[in-house]
């Protein structure tokens, strides 16, 4: 059975209690759910140490503290069905174990990669007779939104029903990667990274916990530190990194600060390409290149190109981005964007990284308008609802035989003719005649745009 790859699935104890498994479905009792989630000593760090009780549990206080949902669960009162969303290492697999333990007679996991309509309509069978017998199941997914649209479909009637209790866990936001009518049925807690308090809690108790390393070294303060930065607010990040370098260190000995960079070369920052994260770093790398904060700009910039994000992918972001909120105020930032998505296609990573890094200081740096966008979008509103009308006369194509006489082109005033350069006339459809799309910012160079900008329309439209 495909776990999260902590740790392995432990042997069924009983064969009478996997009626139905198929591979990869297996019924458990409660003491078989216990090993599933809490393996014995061949396992990784990261799973021995994985709480066992609510008071062993660390961080979550939004959704743990008294009269929660979830602490509901867990105390055995609740009874809703639950998605547990949030980045690895925060606790879902230990919420998904302690609630498995109260609040249900029957334990069964699935591996999202394995099993499929067929299996997941068995496990409900199942729970709809031994519901009939007084017991209830309990469901476990992990990574869910990797369940099939018709396998999280075959859900519904069952999570609906109570005919199980569903425990799903995920690492990408169920809005994107859930079925609506599923999330409508299930209670959706979104767990957070933890704070370096309660990974430097896991780290000392691993160091003592008879689970973990029981006391056979100690750690010094600076080391601790160093592994609870490298854990980025990752549990397991953190128990497997102590893990490694514990290793290195014999009984009775101090693991310090220089065997821990020694053991642990880095730190593996969270950005999953095809996952949240990605999303996360994007958005938050555009906003800040939005807000000017040039700092936080290069911050994201060398997260996404430190996790290999495609530079390809980033310049065109850039581009987007120079028009979209800056546009006329500095005309100049979407040549640079263009010149640094050139620079890409040129010379390639790693030296296209420092192109890039120049186009987010310059957009970073430049003033802000969204002017451009503002506008395009209101004319396309315009035509969406039907406000379209018909080209004026004087403007149609006239060189074709007969279009005069059609009135085409006929009327038509050759601005350049007019030592202004601009002269009065119709160009909008008749019925849109005043209508005004853009609308200049005070900002950078449209400053100096909105000063002229109702001069021009008011020789164009016959103004004052």
């Amino acid at each position: 059975m495909a776990q999260d790859s902590l740790f392995e699935t432990p042997e069924a104890s009983d064969t009478s209690e996997q009626a139905g498994n198929s591979g990869s479905v297996g019924w458990r009792s409660p003491k078989a759910a216990d090993q599933y989630f809490h393996p014995g000593g061949h396992a990784p760090l990261a799973a021995r140490m994985r709480p066992r009780t609510l008071d062993e549990v660390v961080g979550q206080q939004h959704l743990l503290g008294p009269g929660r949902p979830l602490r509901r669960l867990i105390e055995g009162s609740g009874e809703a069905s639950v998605i547990l969303y949030g980045p690895p290492g925060t606790g879902k697999t230990t919420i998904a174990s302690l609630i498995s333990a109260a609040a249900g007679d029957r334990f069964v996991a699935m591996s999202a990669l394995s099993s499929g309509v067929k299996e997941v309509r068995s496990v409900i069978e199942r729970a709809r007779t031994d519901l009939q017998l007084g017991q209830k199941t309990v469901l476990f997914i992990d990574e869910v939104h990797r369940f099939s649209k018709t396998q999280q479909d075959a859900l519904l009637s069952a999570v609906e029903n109570r005919t199980v209790l569903l425990l799903a866990a995920t690492t990408e936001n169920p809005s994107f990667s859930v079925v609506a009518p599923l999330l409508s049925r299930s209670l959706i807690l979104q767990l957070e990274p933890l704070t370096e308090e309660a990974i430097k809690t896991l780290l000392e108790r691993s160091l003592i916990d008879e689970r973990g390393l029981a006391g056979r070294i100690t750690a010094s303060a600076e080391a601790i530190d160093q592994l609870v930065l490298l854990a980025g607010g990752d549990a397991r990040r953190g128990l497997t990194y102590i893990e490694a370098a514990a290793e290195a260190v014999a009984d009775g000995e101090e693991l310090d600060l220089t065997t821990v960079k020694e053991n642990v070369n880095r730190a593996i920052v969270r950005y999953d390409r095809d996952g949240d994260q990605h999303y996360d770093v994007v958005s938050a790398w555009i906003k800040s290149i939005r807000g000017s904060d040039v700092d936080a700009a290069l911050h994201y910039l060398a997260r996404m190109i430190d996790a290999g994000e495609d530079p390809r992918f980033i310049a065109r972001r850039l581009v987007v981005h120079s028009s979209e909120d800056i546009g006329m105020a500095d005309p100049t930032a979407l040549q640079v964007a263009v010149a640094a998505a050139q620079a890409v296609q040129l010379i390639g990573m790693p030296e296209a990284r420092i192109n890039l890094a120049q186009a987010t200081i310059h957009l970073a740096l430049a003033p802000k308008s969204n002017a451009v966008i503002m506008a395009m979008d209101s004319a396309l509103t315009d035509i969406k609802q039907g406000n379209i009308g018909t080209v004026p006369a004087h403007l149609r194509d006239g060189h074709y035989e007969g279009a005069k006489k059609l009135g085409n082109a006929v009327g038509y005033v050759y601005p350049h003719d007019d030592p202004r350069g601009v002269v009065r006339q119709d160009y909008l459809p008749e019925n849109l005649r005043d209508r005004v799309y853009y609308q200049p910012s005070e900002h950078g160079g449209e400053k100096r745009i909105s000063e002229f900008i109702g001069r021009l329309r008011r020789i164009i439209r016959g103004g004052k």
